[in-house]
């Protein structure tokens, strides 16, 4: 999924800036990424959108298409390569399970947020109307099922956060505390950024 509705060009565009936000699912990497793509004008570009538009478009629910998934690794190199040619071009977050690793070359700030299974279970409980038990299922499955999938792709193993510029539990602070954190890191960024050019 690409969202693109700024018109004017930030200096966060002008410089190309791409903002990479990962986590596993319920980590609020979609709550935060669209919140700093509106601030700092950049494209949004969401891999578990995209994830979740291609099991509609099949016909399948999250949890069958999760199952597909890692017997069709074609449907992860499909989303990884998207994200990685939006990366490419400069003006944009890439919000996805593992965008910071997909688009390392590319992104100026890799950032991964994490929380508990119980907490993501009740945010995808409250985000997609189900009952808790059954986001609990569905967070299980997709954490082990991604955790799987991830490191026979890509050889990554999801506990390595070393690639990354800032890990945030975001159980310990509200979604704009989080904001907050990321936009202070961004505005520091550029500063530094112009100030090298």
């Amino acid at each position: 999924m690409i969202n693109s509705t700024h018109e004017i060009e930030t200096p966060y565009c002008k410089f190309g800036v791409v903002i990479a936000v990962s986590g596993l699912p319920g980590s609020g990497k979609s709550t935060l990424a669209k919140m700093l793509a509106d601030n700092l004008g950049l494209r949004y570009i969401s891999s578990g959108g995209l994830f979740r538009a291609m099991a509609r478009e099949r016909g399948m629910s999250l949890e069958e298409f999760t199952k597909y998934a890692e017997l069709n690794h074609s449907i992860d190199l499909e989303i990884d390569r998207r994200a990685a040619d939006e990366a490419r071009k400069g003006c944009a977050i890439i919000d996805g399970h593992i965008a910071a690793w997909v688009v390392k070359d590319y992104a100026h700030i890799k950032v991964f947020l994490k929380a508990s299974r119980e907490v993501r279970a009740k945010r995808v409980s409250e985000r997609d109307g189900i009952s808790y038990g059954e986001a609990l299922k569905q967070v299980v499955l997709r954490d082990e099922s991604e955790i799987k999938r991830f490191r026979e792709i890509y050889g990554i193993d999801m506990n390595d956060l070393s690639i990354f510029d800032l890990v945030i539990n975001t159980e310990k602070f509200d979604v704009e505390g989080v904001f907050n954190i990321v936009l202070t890191a961004a505005k520091n960024f550029l500063r530094k950024l112009i100030n090298l050019k």
